[in-house]
């Protein structure tokens, strides 16, 4: 005789099923959503384009004013995700790998870029690299000019990504057990073969995600830039204020032409990204 749980021959008949119901609904609910706020828009976007022709688009996007702002914009959010990429690293080791007086309030003063406005951060950066400013005068002294060139774009770009790359490395990090440290040097492996043998591995996925995110909220970035940037044409004007600047003039296909080159490009880069993130989950395991 044998014994069966009730309810045991109802789930063979019908099939293996989901542990959490409500798929069909949830995921309804999800292309619904997302359909509406980001498809729906980027449609009408890329709709809007279609008022050119193709020469017209072509002169528009090749045009030289509008190719140095795209590289501006691209060019240092790159450099900037970068810097923040090492540094918000080196932060993220030192907040959770040590203890000292303070370091609650430093980890605390890493959101601050999070929840300040974008124009109060603005003006901040511009009153302290201005040339009469805290930084900017002994700056100016050596003759670096940082508010309203290309290097004040490049600084508040550093400022506002910043806590991407350590709020997506830090869980990443205090997650790693320290005894495969201790392991490693059990086995006689110095401090940086540790690091870069067994340490980072790990972190790459996380490291490339807070790479991503850092350089996609400096391409968009609008507010704390064009209050230390100088906005001068073709020297330290970004795109997104380019985009400003054709919607005033009401030239509304010109503005959208640009914004779609933007979108285009970012996209691809965050494609790469993602791609080599994907990549590199598979092959850590091996390891």
């Amino acid at each position: 005789m044998s014994l069966k749980k009730p309810g045991c021959d109802v789930r063979a008949r019908s099939g293996r099923r989901n542990i959490l119901p409500g798929f069909g609904l949830t995921m309804g609910l999800t292309l619904a959503w997302l359909s509406v706020i980001i498809l729906l828009p980027l449609a009408g976007l890329f709709l809007k384009t279609l008022e050119l022709s193709t020469d017209q688009l072509w002169a528009i996007v090749t045009n030289r004013r509008t190719l140095n702002a795209l590289k501006i914009s691209f060019g240092l959010s790159l450099a900037a995700a970068l810097v923040n990429l090492v540094m918000g690293t080196t932060i993220v080791w030192a907040l959770v790998r040590y203890r000292f007086p303070g370091r609650r309030l430093f980890d605390a003063i890493v959101d601050i870029p999070f929840a300040l406005p974008t124009a109060v951060a603005g003006i901040a950066l511009t009153s302290l690299f201005a040339q009469k400013g805290w930084l900017g005068a002994p700056l100016a002294e050596l003759g670096i000019k940082v508010a309203f060139t290309p290097i004040g774009i490049f600084v508040a770009m550093i400022f506002i990504g910043i806590p991407f790359v350590v709020r997506t490395v830090q869980p990443v990090l205090i997650d790693l057990d320290v005894e495969i440290e201790e392991a490693a040097s059990s086995l006689s492996a110095n401090r940086w073969h540790t690091v870069f043998r067994v340490i980072l591995p790990g972190m790459i996925p996380a490291l490339l995600t807070g790479f991503a995110l850092a350089f996609a909220r400096a391409v968009g970035e609008y507010g704390s830039v064009i209050f230390i940037a100088g906005n001068l044409p073709s020297v330290s004007e970004i795109a997104p204020l380019l985009i400003v600047i054709r919607l005033s003039e009401f030239r509304y296909a010109d503005a959208t032409a640009i914004a779609v080159v933007m979108l285009v490009a970012s996209f691809l880069i965050i494609l790469a990204v993602n791609r080599l993130q994907r990549w590199a989950q598979i092959r850590i395991p091996a390891h």
